[in-house]
């Protein structure tokens, strides 16, 4: 390991991470009773600009009157584009900060724009006397954030997950698409032509570069790498198949733009049985290992080493966490 001691953002379940627009009392009050892991009450994309300062008052109000049991609570505020970022961060952290979790910065560009949100929060916390202080997440959603992801994940202490906002990603590098997340049929390759001329053609994830820099960056900072929306909530396969795809590349979970994916967030961020029980297994063998002054060891025909320990420990934890929540 680096002499450099990464300091680890606040073990949250994050599997599942619920959009909610704040312009939809009826859809505050499911989400409460929901069994999400986290929930982000929307003021941004989800809500009109008629609808905004109504909006803001209905978070406001949801944040102090209902239920949010043992699940992290977050809002997403208008982008620092626009004249109503500040009053969202203002109005509901004065109002409602002390059942807040989390703040949600849409199309992070600089870590400057994480700064100022930070002081921002910082000068409310202080004024109000909050003890418990307010955790950002970050949406990687232009070029330019993509750009600067390793100065915005260090830009503050209050920082914990980064987020990848595929649709507005795809916006701002003019990708050719229009779907949100999941494959697409121009980005594949061919395989040579067999004996009889035939050749098969491989899909490919356009979106996997874009993960797997936002994981890295995540990791080597101590926060959450979760993916973003998968917008056909009527395909659950897809959803699943997309959700597998940032879960192997080290991903904690993923968004669900529509309840029916909740579920599937679970189902496919959870780990099973039989992975905690290998998990397991390798602990116990190295810990027999090291007993024996062995630094590596077979089991299950494989061998196993410092490194696997470190990946079982991964899981085990994880396995744990999900049983505490």
């Amino acid at each position: 390991m680096s002499f450099k001691l990464i300091d680890q953002a606040p073990a949250r379940l994050n599997r599942s991470e619920l959009a909610v627009p704040g312009s939809n009392t009826a859809f505050l009050e499911k989400a409460a009773k929901s069994p999400v892991d986290v929930v982000f009450l929307d003021l941004e994309d989800a809500v009109a600009p008629d609808d905004k300062v109504q909006a803001r008052k209905n978070i406001i109000e949801a944040l102090n009157d209902l239920d949010w049991g043992t699940k992290t609570v977050s809002i997403r505020i208008n982008g620092l584009d626009t004249h109503y970022c500040y009053r969202d961060v203002i109005d509901v952290v004065e109002q409602a900060g002390t059942r807040l979790d989390l703040i949600m910065i849409p199309k992070v560009g600089t870590a400057s724009d994480v700064y100022a949100i930070d002081m921002l929060v910082t000068q409310i916390e202080d004024n109000m006397k909050y003890k418990k202080r307010i955790g950002f997440e970050h949406i990687i959603e232009t070029a330019l954030g993509m750009q600067n992801l390793p100065e915005i994940a260090a830009a503050s202490n209050r920082n914990e997950s980064l987020h990848f906002g595929v649709a507005d990603y795809a916006a701002s590098t003019k990708a050719r698409t229009t779907v949100i997340g999941g494959p697409n049929e121009d980005y594949h390759v061919l395989t040579d032509p067999d004996a009889d001329g035939n050749r098969e053609v491989h899909w490919g994830d356009m979106w996997h570069y874009p993960i797997a820099k936002m994981v890295v960056v995540a990791r080597a900072n101590g926060l959450r790498p979760i993916d973003g929306p998968f917008g056909d909530f009527s395909d659950p396969d897809g959803y699943k198949a997309q959700a597998k795809r940032a879960a192997t590349l080290g991903c904690e979970g993923k968004w669900a733009i529509h309840p029916s994916q909740i579920e599937l967030a679970h189902e496919v961020f959870t780990p099973s049985e039989k992975e905690v029980e290998r998990a397991n297994k390798i602990l116990k063998a190295m810990e027999e290992a090291q007993r024996e002054g062995k630094g590596a060891v077979s089991l299950d025909g494989r061998l196993i080493d410092i490194a696997s320990i470190r990946q079982a420990e991964v899981l085990v934890k994880k396995a744990e966490q999900i049983a505490g929540g």
